[in-house]
Protein backbone atom coordinates (compact mmCIF):
# COMPACT_ATOMS: atom_id res chain seq x y z
CA UNK A 1 0.00 0.00 0.00
CA UNK A 2 1.47 3.78 -1.03
CA UNK A 3 2.18 5.33 2.12
CA UNK A 4 1.01 9.09 -0.07
CA UNK A 5 -0.85 9.57 -2.89
CA UNK A 6 0.68 13.14 -3.82
CA UNK A 7 2.27 14.21 -7.00
CA UNK A 8 5.58 15.72 -7.27
CA UNK A 9 7.87 16.98 -10.57
CA UNK A 10 11.66 15.99 -10.20
CA UNK A 11 14.58 18.32 -11.35
CA UNK A 12 18.11 17.09 -11.93
CA UNK A 13 20.25 14.62 -12.57
CA UNK A 14 21.42 13.31 -9.07
CA UNK A 15 24.95 13.72 -10.25
CA UNK A 16 25.95 16.03 -7.71
CA UNK A 17 29.27 16.59 -9.08
CA UNK A 18 31.10 16.78 -12.06
CA UNK A 19 31.65 13.07 -13.76
CA UNK A 20 30.20 10.84 -11.64
CA UNK A 21 27.69 8.47 -11.75
CA UNK A 22 24.08 8.25 -9.48
CA UNK A 23 22.55 4.74 -7.97
CA UNK A 24 20.05 7.43 -7.98
CA UNK A 25 18.70 7.64 -4.36
CA UNK A 26 16.82 10.59 -4.09
CA UNK A 27 13.99 8.77 -7.12
CA UNK A 28 13.88 5.55 -5.99
CA UNK A 29 13.72 6.72 -2.14
CA UNK A 30 10.46 9.16 -3.69
CA UNK A 31 9.39 5.77 -5.23
CA UNK A 32 9.44 3.64 -2.44
CA UNK A 33 7.97 6.17 -0.41
CA UNK A 34 4.74 5.91 -2.77
CA UNK A 35 4.47 9.14 -4.60
CA UNK A 36 3.62 9.84 -7.84
CA UNK A 37 6.42 10.86 -10.04
CA UNK A 38 4.54 12.79 -12.57
CA UNK A 39 7.72 13.92 -14.64
CA UNK A 40 11.62 13.86 -14.58
CA UNK A 41 12.81 16.87 -15.99
CA UNK A 42 16.62 17.41 -16.59
CA UNK A 43 18.71 19.98 -18.20
CA UNK A 44 19.26 20.34 -21.42
CA UNK A 45 23.29 19.60 -22.19
CA UNK A 46 25.38 18.58 -25.27
CA UNK A 47 26.23 15.40 -23.94
CA UNK A 48 22.39 14.19 -23.70
CA UNK A 49 21.96 12.31 -26.34
CA UNK A 50 25.75 10.56 -26.62
CA UNK A 51 25.81 7.27 -25.32
CA UNK A 52 28.84 7.51 -23.27
CA UNK A 53 26.98 10.16 -21.18
CA UNK A 54 23.56 8.41 -20.87
CA UNK A 55 21.62 9.42 -17.75
CA UNK A 56 20.90 7.35 -15.08
CA UNK A 57 17.51 9.14 -14.69
CA UNK A 58 16.70 8.35 -18.49
CA UNK A 59 16.93 4.78 -17.52
CA UNK A 60 14.97 5.32 -14.88
CA UNK A 61 12.14 6.76 -16.59
CA UNK A 62 12.03 4.15 -19.17
CA UNK A 63 11.86 1.81 -16.58
CA UNK A 64 9.15 3.12 -14.59
CA UNK A 65 7.49 4.33 -17.30
CA UNK A 66 7.95 8.19 -16.70
CA UNK A 67 8.06 11.27 -18.83
CA UNK A 68 11.27 12.67 -19.14
CA UNK A 69 11.68 15.91 -20.43
CA UNK A 70 14.50 17.54 -21.53
CA UNK A 71 13.86 21.44 -22.69
CA UNK A 72 16.49 23.61 -23.43
CA UNK A 73 14.78 26.17 -21.57
CA UNK A 74 11.73 25.23 -18.66
CA UNK A 75 9.39 28.21 -20.17
CA UNK A 76 9.25 25.94 -22.99
CA UNK A 77 7.17 23.28 -21.17
CA UNK A 78 5.44 25.99 -18.47
CA UNK A 79 2.30 24.88 -19.84
CA UNK A 80 2.94 21.12 -19.53
CA UNK A 81 4.15 21.69 -16.13
CA UNK A 82 1.13 23.62 -14.80
CA UNK A 83 -1.21 20.55 -16.11
CA UNK A 84 0.47 17.88 -13.85
CA UNK A 85 -1.14 19.89 -10.51
CA UNK A 86 1.54 18.64 -8.86
CA UNK A 87 2.16 18.96 -5.01
CA UNK A 88 6.01 19.53 -4.95
CA UNK A 89 8.93 19.80 -7.04
CA UNK A 90 12.04 18.03 -5.37
CA UNK A 91 15.42 19.19 -7.49
CA UNK A 92 18.90 17.67 -6.86
CA UNK A 93 21.09 18.63 -9.57
CA UNK A 94 19.18 20.25 -12.16
CA UNK A 95 22.08 22.66 -13.29
CA UNK A 96 20.19 25.62 -14.29
CA UNK A 97 18.33 28.23 -12.39
CA UNK A 98 14.83 27.55 -12.19
CA UNK A 99 11.87 31.07 -12.86
CA UNK A 100 10.22 32.04 -10.02
CA UNK A 101 6.67 31.53 -12.09
CA UNK A 102 8.13 27.75 -12.63
CA UNK A 103 8.49 27.32 -8.36
CA UNK A 104 5.01 29.20 -8.20
CA UNK A 105 3.24 26.38 -9.50
CA UNK A 106 3.47 23.86 -6.71
CA UNK A 107 1.57 24.40 -3.43
CA UNK A 108 4.56 22.96 -1.44
CA UNK A 109 7.62 25.01 -3.56
CA UNK A 110 10.52 23.42 -5.06
CA UNK A 111 12.53 21.22 -2.46
CA UNK A 112 16.13 21.21 -3.45
CA UNK A 113 19.08 19.18 -1.66
CA UNK A 114 22.27 20.84 -1.89
CA UNK A 115 25.31 18.78 -1.02
CA UNK A 116 27.13 21.15 0.97
CA UNK A 117 26.38 23.36 4.77
CA UNK A 118 25.01 26.53 2.88
CA UNK A 119 25.64 29.33 3.24
CA UNK A 120 29.24 27.87 2.38
CA UNK A 121 29.65 26.48 -1.22
CA UNK A 122 26.90 28.08 -3.08
CA UNK A 123 27.32 27.62 -6.56
CA UNK A 124 27.85 24.45 -9.12
CA UNK A 125 30.84 22.78 -7.75
CA UNK A 126 29.90 22.13 -3.63
CA UNK A 127 31.84 18.49 -3.45
CA UNK A 128 34.95 19.08 -5.58
CA UNK A 129 35.39 22.41 -3.61
CA UNK A 130 34.82 20.33 -0.25
CA UNK A 131 37.91 17.99 -1.31
CA UNK A 132 40.25 20.98 -2.99
CA UNK A 133 40.04 22.99 0.36
CA UNK A 134 41.26 20.44 2.76
CA UNK A 135 37.57 20.55 4.96
CA UNK A 136 37.04 18.20 7.60
CA UNK A 137 32.99 18.20 7.25
CA UNK A 138 30.61 18.39 4.81
CA UNK A 139 27.04 17.80 4.62
CA UNK A 140 23.80 18.43 2.80
CA UNK A 141 21.41 21.54 3.02
CA UNK A 142 17.57 20.54 2.29
CA UNK A 143 16.16 24.06 1.31
CA UNK A 144 13.18 26.06 -0.69
CA UNK A 145 14.05 26.76 -4.00
CA UNK A 146 14.14 30.72 -4.50
CA UNK A 147 15.19 32.49 -7.79
CA UNK A 148 18.52 33.53 -6.66
CA UNK A 149 21.35 31.22 -7.21
CA UNK A 150 21.30 28.47 -3.77
CA UNK A 151 19.81 31.48 -1.94
CA UNK A 152 16.60 29.76 -0.48
CA UNK A 153 15.54 29.41 3.48
CA UNK A 154 16.99 25.75 4.86
CA UNK A 155 14.80 23.01 5.93
CA UNK A 156 16.98 20.87 7.31
CA UNK A 157 21.11 20.48 7.66
CA UNK A 158 22.85 17.02 8.42
CA UNK A 159 26.87 16.79 8.60
CA UNK A 160 29.41 14.09 7.93
CA UNK A 161 32.82 14.04 9.14
CA UNK A 162 35.84 13.73 6.60
CA UNK A 163 38.82 11.36 6.63
CA UNK A 164 40.71 13.23 4.32
CA UNK A 165 40.87 10.86 1.85
CA UNK A 166 37.20 10.67 0.09
CA UNK A 167 37.09 10.56 -3.78
CA UNK A 168 34.62 12.75 -5.00
CA UNK A 169 32.76 9.81 -6.54
CA UNK A 170 32.60 8.42 -2.93
CA UNK A 171 31.51 12.04 -1.37
CA UNK A 172 28.91 12.41 -3.92
CA UNK A 173 27.08 8.94 -3.12
CA UNK A 174 27.98 10.06 0.57
CA UNK A 175 26.02 12.37 0.10
CA UNK A 176 23.20 11.66 -1.91
CA UNK A 177 22.77 8.81 0.41
CA UNK A 178 22.13 11.17 3.33
CA UNK A 179 19.91 13.48 1.08
CA UNK A 180 17.64 11.31 0.17
CA UNK A 181 16.90 9.99 3.69
CA UNK A 182 16.23 13.61 4.73
CA UNK A 183 13.81 14.03 1.96
CA UNK A 184 11.88 10.77 2.74
CA UNK A 185 11.97 12.03 6.74
CA UNK A 186 10.87 15.57 6.14
CA UNK A 187 9.20 15.93 2.60
CA UNK A 188 5.48 15.19 3.89
CA UNK A 189 5.78 18.03 6.80
CA UNK A 190 6.95 20.17 3.72
CA UNK A 191 4.02 19.08 1.97
CA UNK A 192 1.65 19.95 5.31
CA UNK A 193 2.95 23.27 6.09
CA UNK A 194 4.12 22.07 9.51
CA UNK A 195 7.97 22.67 8.94
CA UNK A 196 9.32 26.34 8.79
CA UNK A 197 12.45 26.89 6.63
CA UNK A 198 14.95 29.20 8.26
CA UNK A 199 16.82 32.21 6.01
CA UNK A 200 19.92 31.98 5.09
CA UNK A 201 23.12 34.70 6.01
CA UNK A 202 23.82 36.47 2.95
CA UNK A 203 26.57 37.87 4.57
CA UNK A 204 28.22 34.20 4.96
CA UNK A 205 27.82 33.04 1.90
CA UNK A 206 30.71 31.73 0.23
CA UNK A 207 29.98 30.43 -3.77
CA UNK A 208 32.32 28.07 -6.08
CA UNK A 209 33.60 28.88 -9.61
CA UNK A 210 32.70 26.52 -12.28
CA UNK A 211 35.01 23.49 -12.92
CA UNK A 212 37.05 23.60 -16.58
CA UNK A 213 38.97 21.47 -18.42
CA UNK A 214 42.48 23.97 -17.98
CA UNK A 215 42.14 22.93 -14.31
CA UNK A 216 43.49 19.12 -15.50
CA UNK A 217 46.85 20.14 -16.06
CA UNK A 218 48.99 18.98 -12.96
CA UNK A 219 51.48 21.89 -11.34
CA UNK A 220 54.42 20.72 -9.91
CA UNK A 221 55.41 24.08 -8.21
CA UNK A 222 51.96 23.63 -5.59
CA UNK A 223 52.43 21.45 -2.68
CA UNK A 224 51.97 17.81 -2.86
CA UNK A 225 48.69 17.80 -0.49
CA UNK A 226 46.91 20.10 -2.70
CA UNK A 227 47.65 17.93 -5.74
CA UNK A 228 46.68 15.01 -4.19
CA UNK A 229 43.52 17.00 -3.37
CA UNK A 230 43.30 17.99 -7.21
CA UNK A 231 43.70 14.20 -7.92
CA UNK A 232 40.29 13.25 -5.71
CA UNK A 233 38.86 16.57 -6.74
CA UNK A 234 38.82 15.94 -10.64
CA UNK A 235 38.38 12.43 -11.04
CA UNK A 236 36.49 11.29 -13.85
CA UNK A 237 36.54 15.31 -15.02
CA UNK A 238 38.54 16.79 -15.91
CA UNK A 239 41.28 14.23 -14.38
CA UNK A 240 44.45 15.63 -13.70
CA UNK A 241 46.64 15.47 -16.20
CA UNK A 242 50.37 16.02 -16.96
CA UNK A 243 53.55 14.53 -18.81
CA UNK A 244 55.79 11.82 -16.81
CA UNK A 245 58.98 11.60 -19.06
CA UNK A 246 57.54 11.37 -22.78
CA UNK A 247 54.83 9.34 -21.74
CA UNK A 248 50.87 11.54 -21.12
CA UNK A 249 49.20 10.55 -18.44
CA UNK A 250 46.14 11.17 -16.40
CA UNK A 251 46.33 10.09 -12.69
CA UNK A 252 43.65 8.83 -11.10
CA UNK A 253 44.95 7.89 -7.59
CA UNK A 254 47.64 9.41 -5.43
CA UNK A 255 48.35 10.47 -2.02
CA UNK A 256 51.08 12.89 -0.66
CA UNK A 257 54.39 11.98 1.40
CA UNK A 258 56.10 14.63 3.08
CA UNK A 259 59.66 15.13 2.50
CA UNK A 260 62.75 17.64 3.94
CA UNK A 261 64.74 17.79 0.76
CA UNK A 262 62.74 17.33 -2.69
CA UNK A 263 64.63 18.07 -5.60
CA UNK A 264 63.12 20.20 -8.12
CA UNK A 265 59.12 20.13 -8.93
CA UNK A 266 58.10 17.14 -11.36
CA UNK A 267 60.99 15.43 -11.24
CA UNK A 268 60.38 11.49 -11.34
CA UNK A 269 62.20 9.03 -8.74
CA UNK A 270 61.20 5.18 -9.02
CA UNK A 271 61.63 3.74 -5.58
CA UNK A 272 63.00 0.30 -6.62
CA UNK A 273 61.80 -1.99 -3.82
CA UNK A 274 58.29 -1.32 -4.86
CA UNK A 275 58.62 0.24 -7.78
CA UNK A 276 56.64 2.66 -6.61
CA UNK A 277 56.04 6.41 -8.55
CA UNK A 278 56.65 9.16 -6.98
CA UNK A 279 56.97 13.52 -8.25
CA UNK A 280 58.81 15.92 -6.39
CA UNK A 281 56.96 18.94 -5.90
CA UNK A 282 57.46 22.10 -3.97
CA UNK A 283 56.79 20.55 -0.36
CA UNK A 284 56.82 16.97 -0.09
CA UNK A 285 56.14 14.43 -3.14
CA UNK A 286 53.43 13.01 -4.71
CA UNK A 287 53.23 9.12 -4.78
CA UNK A 288 51.16 7.57 -7.79
CA UNK A 289 49.19 4.93 -6.79
CA UNK A 290 47.21 4.70 -10.25
CA UNK A 291 47.34 6.49 -13.41
CA UNK A 292 46.16 5.74 -17.48
CA UNK A 293 48.46 6.24 -19.63
CA UNK A 294 46.98 8.43 -23.12
CA UNK A 295 45.36 5.88 -24.90
CA UNK A 296 45.60 2.96 -22.16
CA UNK A 297 43.75 1.32 -19.84
CA UNK A 298 44.15 2.50 -16.05
CA UNK A 299 46.60 0.79 -14.47
CA UNK A 300 48.90 0.72 -11.15
CA UNK A 301 52.18 2.80 -10.76
CA UNK A 302 53.91 -0.72 -10.49
CA UNK A 303 52.97 -1.84 -14.20
CA UNK A 304 53.48 1.69 -15.51
CA UNK A 305 56.99 1.29 -14.09
CA UNK A 306 57.19 -2.20 -15.86
CA UNK A 307 56.01 -0.72 -19.08
CA UNK A 308 57.50 2.69 -19.40
CA UNK A 309 60.63 2.55 -17.51
CA UNK A 310 62.38 3.39 -20.16
CA UNK A 311 60.45 6.67 -21.10
CA UNK A 312 60.79 8.39 -17.71
CA UNK A 313 63.98 9.68 -18.13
Amino acid sequence: MAKTSKTILFFGNERLATGVSTELPVLRCLLAEGYKIAAIITNYTQSNGRQNRQLEVANFANEYEIPLLIPRNLSEIFGQLSEYRADVGVLAAYGKLVPQSVIDLFPAGIVNLHPSLLPAHRGPTPIESTILHGETTAGVSLMSLAKAMDAGPIYAQSTVTLTGDETKQALADQLGELGATMIRELLPEIIAGTIVAAPQSNEDATYDALITKADSSLDWHKPAEQLSREVRAFAGWPGSRTDLGSVEVSITAAHAVPATMPKQPGHIQILADTNSLVVDTTDGYLCIDRLKPAGKNEMSAAEFVRGYQGRLS
